[in-house]
């Protein structure tokens, strides 16, 4: 079969000075395009790289593909931005992998996803939003939990999230909302703090299965109050070693794999997900938040590396992701046949 590939590329992304310095972190290098395009190709396909943006407009409308494997980010601060090229492929009728454009606008809003989250009794942390700077004079943090942790509503891979996120005092809180109100350009949650382990999940196939536990634990020794920040994932190599599967009590992951996948079935997801969580010392899952469009850079984000260490090789993992979307598009019995 002939499998477009859709990505953005960092170094395609316009940019301007004017932006935060993580801009362009969910982007993707070439390292990653060439790995996936040789993970496909080892499975007998042949890839037609499509990129994103108005050079994925142009390429797609001329090109011939049976599926897209799609990981274009999108482009803009949108809470929809991720749905762009899954909403021109639905236009045009050519198959995709992935979640469709109503899940990944739903997930890249995490307020929204915590609000579904909560209706389907999947335990969250306490949050509130705040979408403009005027809002901070009408709220009322009396019965809002301490520590908060302070992030823009509408980015993924950590991005607007540092080491200096964590709010001890509502003063904190109304300092680091304002900048980041100014820098991101969008509403800004503020989150309780759960202390206790950072725990990431990987959810993919058809049927969706769990794929590994993983959790994140800092060199250094146990902290209930580490932070798994952007400087963190910058340098994991030095500050963090990743356990998978999880060294947690068996319910405690048992509740960790029920709630993943039900979190995947009620947001809508497609072929894979990556899902994180915060457990308390008392071993109670809470889930932050849902990635249907994970990084998938080798060696460096958490899917690959978690997949790795619970037996799956980078192939295996895009495979996998691929078959599904191929299973679910009823492709590879149509081409059977």
């Amino acid at each position: 079969m002939r499998i477009g590939l859709a990505y953005d590329l960092k170094e395609a992304v316009p940019h301007g000075p004017a932006g935060p310095e993580d801009a362009l972190e969910e982007y993707d290098c070439p390292e990653t395009v060439e790995s996936i395009t040789v993970a496909i190709e080892a499975k007998g396909h042949s890839v037609v790289r499509l990129g994103g943006g108005k050079d994925f407009l142009h390429n797609i409308l001329r090109e011939k593909v049976d599926l897209v494997l799609n990981i274009a980010e999108g482009l803009g601060n949108y809470r929809s931005r991720e749905a762009q090229v899954p909403s021109v492929l639905e236009m045009l009728g050519i198959p995709y992998s992935g979640s469709d454009p109503q899940c990944l606008a739903i997930c890249l809003d995490k307020p929204l996803t915590k609000t579904l989250l909560r209706t389907a009794a999947i335990s969250t942390p306490k949050w509130q939003v705040i979408q403009y700077g005027c809002h901070l004079e009408e709220m009322s943090w009396q019965d809002f939990p301490l520590p908060a942790f302070v992030k823009p509503a509408y980015e993924g891979s950590s991005k607007g999230i540092r080491l200096s996120s964590k709010a001890s005092t509502v003063a904190e809180i109304v300092r680091l909302t304002k900048a980041l109100l100014e820098q991101y350009q969008q509403p800004v949650m503020v989150e309780e703090f759960i202390a206790g382990d950072e725990v990431t999940v990987g959810v993919a196939g058809l049927p969706p299965r769990v794929l590994g536990i993983m959790r994140v634990l800092p060199k250094k020794g146990s902290d209930p109050n580490f932070t798994y920040s952007l400087e963190v994932k910058r340098d994991w190599e030095n500050l963090v070693r990743y356990e998978c599967p999880a060294q947690l009590p068996s319910e405690t992951m048992r509740q960790i794999a029920r709630a993943s996948l039900k979190a995947f079935d009620v947001l809508g997801c497609w072929d894979v997900a990556r899902i994180d969580f915060r457990v308390d010392v008392k071993g109670r899952p809470y889930l932050l938040e849902i990635n249907p469009l994970p990084g998938l850079r080798p060696g460096y984000s958490d899917l690959p590396i978690m997949a790795e260490k619970a037996g799956y090789g980078y192939n295996a993992l895009i495979g996998l992701m691929l078959d599904s979307a191929l299973g679910r598009h009823n492709l590879c019995l149509a081409r059977s046949a």
